[in-house]
């Protein structure tokens, strides 16, 4: 869970980030097997036609504005939604936006599928996908994220999946993420990362799908619905996962240089389910 000191797990990331320029860009047409999404039937879809926000945890709109398990992360704290701010939607897109205010602190915005209760949005196995493009500029940290929709006060392990993970200080790359984080109070957690690299600035340039089909044996990740990494399921996913997007900042890094404002801009986010008995006629 990114209440944790994230920015941490990856000690060497600056050495990962400047190797990027050294190894092949990117190609949906070159890279891994395409997804079959006439093998899916859809379950949940946010189009940001509109928006329904709550930063109440009794309101139980379709998204909660904060982390269910309480706590921001990164150097922007996580605001109730006010009028156009942090969240607005414009033309079917959703804009998150993290601004500095007058009282130089950064404020901006996520949104999570479920609740403190755990009502809500989850689902254990599909396909997840949401289309994004992400804000330029260092100190930018944005994220497309599941996580493990555990009982109020559990310790067995938590399950963190970032299908997609950000930082603005490398604009050639994009990190993937397995996390399996111990709740228990001990020491016993575990992380498996994959940075897939793109052209450089690709990815504020313009909208790309990023999806994760979490399956009991595989979780396959998707840039454009093209494969570009897998990792074998951990045993410890037996709770079902909600959905997190947010705009953070920070992550270790610098935000002197952030550009204020700064503007994620989501399309949708999906979630379907296999039904290979029932193909899907209308696949998007």
């Amino acid at each position: 869970m990114r209440h944790e000191a994230v920015s941490l797990r990856f000690a060497a990331i600056g050495l990962i980030s400047l190797s990027l320029t050294m190894l092949p860009r990117f190609s949906s047409a070159q890279q891994g097997t395409m997804l079959d999404l006439c093998a899916f039937r859809p379950t949940f879809f946010e189009d940001f036609n509109s928006l329904s926000v709550s930063g109440e945890p009794e309101d139980h709109r379709r998204w909660f504005a904060h982390t269910p398990w309480g706590g921001d992360f990164g150097d922007a704290s996580f605001t109730d939604p006010q009028a156009d701010f942090p969240f607005s939607v414009r033309d079917g897109i959703l804009r998150i936006e993290a601004r500095k205010g007058t009282d130089n602190h950064w404020r901006s915005g996520l949104l999570a599928s479920a609740y403190p209760d755990g009502s809500g949005f989850a689902q254990r196995y599909g396909y997840f996908e949401s289309r994004i493009k992400l804000p330029p500029g260092p100190g930018t940290w944005p994220g497309f994220w599941l996580n493990a929709n555990m009982p109020r006060g559990s310790k067995a392990p938590g399950v963190e999946i970032d299908v997609l993970e950000y930082y603005g200080q490398f604009p050639a790359g994009f990190h993937s993420a397995l996390h399996i984080w111990d709740l228990s109070g001990g020491s016993n957690k575990r992380v498996t990362d994959h940075v897939t690299p793109v052209a450089n600035a690709s990815l504020y340039r313009d909208f790309h799908q990023y999806g994760v089909d979490v399956e009991p044996d595989w979780l396959t990740f998707y840039l454009d619905r093209a494969e570009i990494w897998r990792v074998a399921t951990p045993a410890e996913l037996t709770m079902p996962l909600m959905v997190l997007v947010d705009l953070a900042l920070g992550s270790g890094w610098p935000i002197d240089r952030t550009p204020n404002p700064s503007i994620m801009q989501i399309d949708y986010v999906y979630v379907y389910e296999r039904d290979d008995s029932h193909r899907w006629q209308s696949c998007r």
